[in-house]
């Protein structure tokens, strides 16, 4: 039994160790960006049972402890506020995946930037994982996409974004005009800017002239229909003329001006109809707006990353576009990863692979919120680490102390036996 009070202090002494070796790392990575910390689980040895009673056990005891686990800390560390939108932390449950080489490991650490070479990576390097939106073709937007589709598990890659992107100017097909011109013989202007095939914002002028003689009951206006420079009136492009048509109340009923051309590009004039669009009616303020599509060109301004994890284009001339998503993994057994390094884990036989979560319609999502401009801290609680590192140390004085005790009798023993 001395012998057995040796074995049981020895291994005392070993796992509080351990367990003191646990929470003095949790104590150094209290600052560390997306730590997940560590806990300890001890389990009892093999025991003897000291006496029986009709086959059982009625009184037993332990030689010693042992380390069983160290399970990580699943709970969510308290949020850091940056100044970057390229710095993200999850709300919920789930790893971002980077890459360097070989196979990906999960992090919770989310301080990503944008290299030389315009690739999203981590301060240390790895490539962030995530999925394309495949609407980049020789350095030139071909789509403009709100959201990219999140591929599946083993469709993800590192992604890549060029350094410079152009935005191509889509010129305009369609000036829609409102307002209204009266009764009244007075020449009635309205214009539009108006993209052409090039880019370039021109602009689209509108001449209103009273018919003279007027045909009762309504009124009739000449139109003409000017395409020009926007800094340089002398330069024309097109020049169009037609008859737009009033009943009595001043409704638009019959338009002859249809279409103009823009350096290249046609353009379709929309006057609407009825009191959709232009109108004739009289003692009623005067007023004249426009709207037209198309768009000019432009470039990269820069890549910024918002709550959803999509990668956003901007660009010099206001537009915006996804190029990208960053994935989010998860694991049925998050516990069951294997730490690489500081706040990187593999996955193992024990987590399980990595896998989306679904929307209804069996599409990938994200599974969890982002949030853009705050890291995910250490979850490591300095109060608890500190209250749990005297109770080890007392653990180990006391088992310390049992050993010279089991000395001391041993000597005893000994000495009586002399």
């Amino acid at each position: 039994m001395m012998t057995q009070a040796f074995y049981t202090g020895l291994t005392g002494l070993q796992t509080s160790s351990y367990g003191i070796d646990v929470i003095s790392d949790n104590l150094a990575n209290i600052n560390t960006v997306g730590y997940r910390g560590n806990s300890y689980e001890f389990s009892s040895l093999f025991e003897d049972a000291l006496m029986t009673t009709n086959g059982y056990s009625s009184d037993s005891i332990g030689i010693g402890t042992t380390l069983s686990a160290t399970p990580m800390t699943e709970s969510t560390g308290s949020y850091i506020l940056t100044d970057r939108s390229t710095d993200l932390a999850i709300l919920g449950d789930g790893w971002f995946g980077v890459q360097r080489e070989g196979d990906p490991v999960y992090t919770r650490n989310g301080a990503f930037t944008f290299d030389s070479n315009d690739d999203l990576v981590t301060t240390d390097g790895y490539h962030v994982l995530g999925t394309m939106g495949g609407n980049i073709e020789n350095k030139v937007l071909t789509q403009q996409l709100a959201e990219v589709p999140l591929a599946d598990v083993g469709g993800q890659e590192k992604l890549r974004f060029p350094k410079s992107l152009t935005y191509p100017a889509e010129p305009t097909t369609t000036a829609q005009f409102l307002g209204n011109i009266g009764t009244i013989s007075e020449v009635r202007t309205m214009s539009a800017s108006v993209v052409d095939p090039y880019g370039v914002k021109n602009e689209l002028k509108l001449e209103y002239t009273l018919v003279d003689p007027q045909n009762p009951p309504g009124t009739q206006w000449n139109v003409k229909a000017t395409t020009q420079d926007i800094n340089d009136e002398t330069i024309i492009y097109d020049t169009q003329t037609g008859v737009i048509s009033f009943d009595e109340s001043g409704a638009l009923v019959s338009n002859t001006l249809t279409t103009i051309n823009n350096n290249g590009a046609p353009v379709k004039i929309d006057l609407g109809t009825g009191f959709d669009g232009v109108v004739a009616i009289s003692n009623v303020d005067i007023t004249a707006s426009s709207l037209a599509d198309g768009t000019i060109g432009g470039e990269l301004y820069g890549y910024d990353i918002n709550k959803n994890g999509e990668v956003i284009a901007t660009f010099t001339n206001g537009m915006q576009s996804s190029v990208g998503k960053i994935a989010v993994y998860h694991f049925q057994n998050d516990q069951g990863l294997n730490r690489v390094s500081g706040t990187k884990f593999a996955q193992s036989s024990n987590s399980g692979e990595p896998i989306f979560y679904k929307d209804a319609k069996g599409q990938n999502i994200v599974g969890t919120d982002i949030t853009n401009y705050k890291l995910e801290g250490s979850n490591a609680n300095m109060t608890y680490g500190l209250t749990e590192l005297i109770i080890l140390q007392r653990s180990y004085d006391a088992n310390s102390k049992s050993i010279t005790t089991a000395d001391e009798m041993m000597k005893k023993a000994l000495d009586m036996d002399a």
